[in-house]
């Protein structure tokens, strides 16, 4: 005998409508199928995932839960507040505790070595027999036993295989539990270049685009909006409803290495470009009523670092115990803030605010004026609750930046977890302390037991009803991120699509022009450029020391091109003999050095050394007697000042500088020409001189550069920053403050000041320099 079930005026009898005229079809599909529903939202099932189709008042919903009911959450007429709710009050505290889970880095497939490996049926890939888009024993688990629904991707071989991969990911999603589909995430990949961890997942036809200090040098808002929009579209296209961007630091120190990953300095220029980055991205061509504005190619913002990373001490980067603290020697913490509150947090869009937002690291040194607590923003009751949440009155996700609350490294410079202030708790106590500042989500973190554990912590100090109450709080913020971007609805993907989207030619050349206007020349000598196509052109080799890279692995020294000769064959004959060339185009980039040493930790000294913006070494004779902040209770308690006064910092750069100068002698006075990929603010004091022209580019193809060069494009760009008379106004500047160093002053009496950038007539000025103009105290 069949049970009925009343909903509304509508019997349902297992899932059939009584008195109701069907209003949907079903399109079968590769291993899926989708549902349009007459004057209703589309839904994609897998058609093997145990998941059933009701038909109530004639339309079709996806029964989730398999229960043979429409429950509110799955039905899609409803607000998404609405469902949020209800869903979150069906959740089991273990199943909660997984949606407040986010995975470290997952390559598809997953690699064989290093520190983000995985198995399939316990053997590597290329002994599995597995196919490119299978899940890995380890994703299998983390979304099985650990409930985990937030992936973060990085690299994958095609489009293609990222699609069917996400098929397999939703269809597994779909067929347990309440049927909570994955929200899988990335950090950008739409650089120019093609050879670091993210843009790998592009499979080389991702629109290519200029980094966000790129953006930012074309001082027009409009540019990154449309780079938003194209991004999303691609994203979503991939199976990504995440961007875990944009950076909107204030970047006010200039020796931070990821300086090149925000919008530059200006408080003004960060702002516009934040609000435009964030309306790109979360506004969807085709918004829904009850999703509140987004629509189903809506990609969530999760904007980043609150309340800034940008005044890291020194220029010393958080991602290790060396760069923990950041500083406010000028009383600037609330200028840091209005990226955030007047870009991000006011868009102009009908999405409103960036849905999520990221803490960094850094512990904001003596910040906290309620219960004066050095911790990390993550761990800050302060930082996330009294100004974020109560303050600025932001109610959407928050999520800790990538491992914090696992153990740091033995040494300072181990790259580990960065559970920085709170160092002696353990990993429970951390994830404890993270909930109770009023965090949502866990970065990084694949494992669902501490955060079981939290909560049995908070339910001996506080009641099982008040933590059932903060887990569903949470709980509904991070749904609600799920639901108004589509996902409850349709999460799958059409491979053939897919490839018509991601690359497609009007988006690449889109990022082009773009590339094209971040490109700024600050030297032009005699008007050394353009130079006609078909002269003769020396490009000498780079030389790179030997250093180790971001996470403590050595690399060897190499001697190579710069770039690729057969793009510079396109526009001129190359020759590697100086004389026979009638100029010379010379690749360097930005200083790079570290600002910790562990010989000198060993020889007796704290360790810490300067960060330097010039090519030579550079020794500190003007850097503070005493550090702002300093201690680490774990691994280097006996360290209280972290001066680096009077020690030297070895450059790494020493070769670019040289090269620029046998160059000169080499050429005999024909002109050279430097172009400077710049990741930060750079001294040019040791070379200007010696050199016609320089040209700066912030990540972009090779031939987008000599587009400017050869005079096919008239060079728009500006500096989204100051370039630095010397590295003593370095050490002067505050870190915390814009705009506080002495500018660079070239032999033609040009000053590289920020808003500064020529063009073929001279200096530039329009109406972007009269917006973003700085009045100087």
């Amino acid at each position: 005998m069949k049970k009925n079930i009343v909903l509304g005026l509508v019997i349902i009898s297992l899932g059939t409508t009584v008195n109701a005229q069907k209003k949907w079809k079903e399109i079968p599909k590769d291993n899926y199928a989708i549902i349009t529903n007459e004057n209703g939202l589309s839904l994609g099932y897998a058609t093997d995932s145990g998941v059933k189709i009701l038909t109530v008042d004639g339309f079709a919903f996806k029964d989730l839960n398999k229960n043979n009911v429409l429950d509110p959450y799955e039905d899609w007429r409803l607000n998404v507040n609405e469902r949020a709710k209800n869903l979150a009050s069906l959740m089991s505290v273990e199943q909660i505790a997984g949606l407040m889970l986010y995975s470290r880095h997952q390559a598809i497939p997953a690699p064989e070595q290093g520190w983000t490996t995985g198995t399939y049926n316990g053997k590597p890939f290329s002994k599995s027999g597995a196919k490119e888009t299978d899940l890995s024993d380890q994703q299998i688990e983390f979304l099985t036993k650990d409930n985990l629904r937030h992936i973060l991707l990085t690299s994958v071989q095609s489009p293609t295989i990222a699609a069917q991969w996400n098929n397999n990911v939703q269809k597994l999603s779909e067929g347990i539990g309440l049927g909570i589909p994955a929200n899988n995430s990335s950090d950008p990949r739409h650089g120019a270049n093609k050879d670091t961890e993210y843009n790998a997942g592009s499979g080389g036809t991702i629109s290519q685009w200029p980094e966000e200090l790129g953006l930012s040098a074309t001082f027009d808002p409009a540019i990154t909006q449309q780079f938003g929009s194209i991004a999303a579209k691609e994203y979503r296209a991939l199976g990504i409803a995440t961007a875990l961007s944009p950076q909107i630091d204030l970047a006010t120190e200039p020796r931070w290495n990821r300086f090149i990953g925000t919008f530059g300095e200006d408080p003004k220029l960060a702002t516009d470009m934040a609000r435009a980055y964030v309306d790109g991205f979360q506004t969807s061509s085709n918004e829904v009523d009850t999703y509140n504005g987004w629509g189903n190619q809506s990609v969530n913002a999760m904007i980043k670092h609150w309340p800034s990373g940008g005044p890291e001490e020194a220029g010393r980067d958080a991602h290790f115990a060396y760069g923990k603290f950041a500083v406010y020697p000028g009383n600037n913490f609330e200028t840091h803030l209005k990226p955030f509150l007047d870009g991000a947090f006011n868009l102009s869009g009908k999405t409103q605010k960036a849905s999520a937002v990221m803490p960094y690291y850094t512990i904001s040194f003596n910040q906290d004026k309620k219960n004066n607590e050095n911790v990390g923003n993550g761990f800050s009751k302060y930082i996330i609750t009294d100004l974020l949440r109560d303050k600025y009155k932001y109610d959407g996700v928050v999520c800790t930046d990538w491992l914090i609350t696992a153990d740091e490294g033995k040494t300072p410079d181990v790259f580990a977890g960065k559970s920085w202030g709170v160092e002696k708790m353990s990993v429970a106590e951390r994830h404890y302390k993270v909930l109770m500042a009023g965090v949502d989500q866990f970065g990084g973190n694949n494992d669902v037991k501490p955060v079981i554990e939290a909560y049995q912590m908070g339910v001996k100090e506080y009641g099982e009803t008040f933590m059932r109450t903060r887990f569903e709080q949470s709980a509904v913020r991070l749904l609600l991120n799920i639901f108004r971007v589509g996902l409850f609805e349709n999460p799958y993907l059409d491979a053939v699509t897919t490839n018509a989207i991601v690359g497609k030619p009007e988006y690449m050349k889109a990022g082009y022009e773009a590339q094209l206007k971040s490109i700024v020349m600050i030297k032009n000598q005699k008007k050394t450029l353009p130079i006609q196509e078909r002269k003769t052109v020396y490009v000498p080799k780079r030389t790179t020391p030997a250093t180790v890279n971001f996470f403590g692995m050595p690399v060897p020294e190499k001697t190579e091109y710069p770039v690729n000769l057969d793009l510079i064959k396109k526009y001129y004959d190359v020759t590697d003999v100086p004389s026979k060339a009638d100029f010379a185009l010379v690749f360097i980039k930005s200083p790079i050095s570290n600002g910790y040493s562990a010989q000198d930790r060993k020889e007796g000294g704290n360790g810490y050394v300067p960060i330097s913006l010039q090519l030579k070494d550079y020794k500190a004779t003007t850097a503070r007697a005493s550090s702002i902040a300093a201690g680490d209770p774990v691994v280097d308690p006996t360290i209280t000042n972290r001066s680096y006064l009077n020690k030297v910092s070895k450059s790494n750069s020493y070769p670019d500088l040289n090269t620029i100068l046998e160059t000169k002698k080499a050429m005999k006075g024909k002109p050279v020409i430097v172009s400077v990929n710049v990741s930060n603010p750079m001294v040019f004091s040791e070379f200007e001189k010696q050199v016609d022209a320089i040209v700066c580019e912030f990540g972009v193809q090779t031939e987008a550069l000599l587009d400017i060069i050869s005079g096919k494009v008239e060079p728009s760009g500006l500096l989204p920053l100051q370039m630095p008379n010397d590295m003593e106004t370095v050490e002067k500047q505050f870190e915390d403050v814009p705009h506080d160093m002495i500018p660079y002053v070239d032999c033609t009496k040009n000053v590289y000041d920020f808003g500064f950038g020529l063009n073929w007539k001279g200096k530039i000025s329009d109406a972007r320099t009269q917006k973003y103009k700085i009045t100087k105290k």
